[in-house]
């Protein structure tokens, strides 16, 4: 047997009966020899690690346009927090570790720059919309690797699309991953805007902090805890009734007095009237895109502005925020 197929043999035997076993996966679109070290998502998670797509998230906003401190999250840093309390639940659950944290590791590749500011921008002058899990996937099946993607297995994917709250992965670690993006984002952002003067603990409502805790260290434990108690038996991934009603609150918290706040947000509009002035300029000068977009979009008689959406969503902050000024702002006479 090959160091794969004995992980596979393994995984029958300790994984949970709701587990997505790798040697049951449903396999790529395009048909690979299997590894003889590594199983199907294990591949799957390290060309994810190893993209372009990945590493620019380290200069994508979180919550705070380029902030000037060093500990404020990215989008980088928020994927390993999920990844982490993703892998967390799925151990304690008996689940496909390595299917979870695949997911949680792509799950915001197609995320624009200035984060929902950005997809806020796009949404509103792509044709069709722009949503940043469709791009996520997008990225993976067509954008990576010169265009080639990464050839992914379904389950990765399905887990990538449906990580938002609206919809429901097939597979259980799709689930974990889509209840651990909420509980990373909503508890570190609370951290960050604690850092940025924004709140204190004191400010949380006192039924939340009496459930779930006064630290974040606490919250985290406590959700993580809650998820693990309810979701033992399967076949679906829930929290404790008390616990998730005071996750709620929470959110809902968050949105008043950060998400929605003036000076968290007062630099959003200039965001967006960058990105769509970036759009405008591309739609209007096709040769200036690089053409491994266009050739993307030709392949599949997709129209020309997906390609300029592609290219643009791409973008870093910095990058984003250089090229404009290359394009907009007159510089001094260099001769």
């Amino acid at each position: 047997m090959t160091i794969r197929e004995q992980t596979e043999a393994i995984e029958a035997q300790i994984l949970s009966p709701y587990a997505a076993l790798s040697s049951r996966s449903l396999g790529r679109d395009v048909p690979e020899p299997q590894d003889d070290l590594r199983t199907c998502y294990q591949r799957d998670r390290d060309r994810i690690l190893h993209s372009k797509a990945f590493r620019r998230l380290k200069h994508k906003t979180q919550v705070f346009l380029a902030p000037a401190g060093d500990h404020y999250r990215t989008r980088l840093t928020h994927t390993l927090e999920v990844s982490q309390i993703a892998r967390s639940i799925a151990r304690a659950l008996r689940l496909n570790e390595d299917l979870t944290e695949a997911i949680a590791l792509g799950h915001d590749l197609g995320h624009t720059p200035f984060g929902h500011a950005g997809e806020k921008a796009l949404n509103e002058v792509c044709p069709g919309g722009f949503r940043h899990y469709e791009q996520s996937v997008r990225v993976v099946e067509v954008l990576e690797k010169d265009g080639r993607g990464l050839n992914l297995t379904r389950e990765v994917r399905d887990g990538i699309l449906n990580h938002q709250m609206d919809t429901l992965a097939f597979t259980m670690e799709g689930r974990v991953v889509r209840i651990s993006d909420k509980i990373a984002y909503i508890n570190h952002d609370v951290d960050d805007a604690i850092t940025a003067g924004l709140l204190t603990e004191n400010m949380l409502p006192s039924g939340v902090t009496k459930i779930l805790g006064t630290t974040v260290r606490d919250r985290i434990n406590t959700i993580v805890n809650s998820i693990v108690t309810s979701s033992l038996d399967g076949p679906d991934v829930t929290m404790e009734p008390a616990c998730a009603e005071a996750v709620a609150t929470l959110r809902d918290f968050m949105f008043a007095h950060v998400y929605r706040n003036s000076r968290a947000k007062e630099e959003d509009d200039k965001a967006q009237r960058l990105l769509k002035s970036l759009y405008e300029y591309y739609m209007e000068h096709p040769d200036q895109l690089p053409r491994i977009y266009i050739e993307a979009v030709w392949e599949r008689h997709e129209p020309y502005s997906r390609a300029v959406c592609d290219y643009i969503a791409g973008m870093t902050d910095d990058y984003a925020i250089e090229h404009y000024k290359e394009l907009f702002v007159p510089r001094g006479w260099q001769g």
